[in-house]
């Protein structure tokens, strides 16, 4: 089988849930969206800062992302849909089962990290996080600090 390299293009980035919490594991997933909002996300017009995943029913393996809000497309009359609505996440079933599992675990969250196009595909980046200490954010800056300062004084 031939595989396709399609062009990526990203719409955006949560870079506050890579500083809130600590990555143990990304995983890529599709989502079930309706015209209007593929049109606005298009655009650009969608907020990903407080949204969140999670199973609504607990005997179902359906994935929801929650609080993802996608701004009303303006060419459309009485056809536009919810802005905050629970959006369903498509991912392979064993993967869904895997993440049902780390969520019961105290701590584990899941969280998207960016929202791009996957050739004609608008994908998820989700991540299984933890939540960070004020030391270890502390900590993360510093070292920012240092490899700033290591950088500068190498190219002078």
């Amino acid at each position: 089988m031939i595989s396709e390299q399609r062009k990526i293009k990203y719409v955006l980035k949560n870079k506050k849930a890579l500083h809130d919490y600590e990555v143990l594991q990304k995983f890529e997933a599709g989502i079930e969206l309706k015209g209007t909002e593929v049109k606005s996300i298009r655009q650009g017009r969608c907020n990903i800062q407080d949204s969140y995943c999670t199973f609504l029913n607990p005997k179902s393996d359906e994935l929801f992302l929650v609080n993802f809000n996608i701004s009303p497309y303006e060419q459309a009359s009485h056809f536009n849909h919810e802005p905050r609505r629970p959006r369903k996440l498509l991912l392979h079933k064993n993967e869904l089962q895997r993440l049902k599992v780390a969520l019961e675990q105290k701590g584990l969250t899941l969280v998207p990290l960016s929202v791009y196009f996957s050739g004609p595909f608008v994908k998820f980046e989700i991540a299984l996080v933890r939540g960070k200490k004020k030391y270890d954010k502390r900590e993360n800056l510093r070292k920012r600090e240092v490899e700033k300062e290591i950088s500068k004084r190498m190219k002078v």
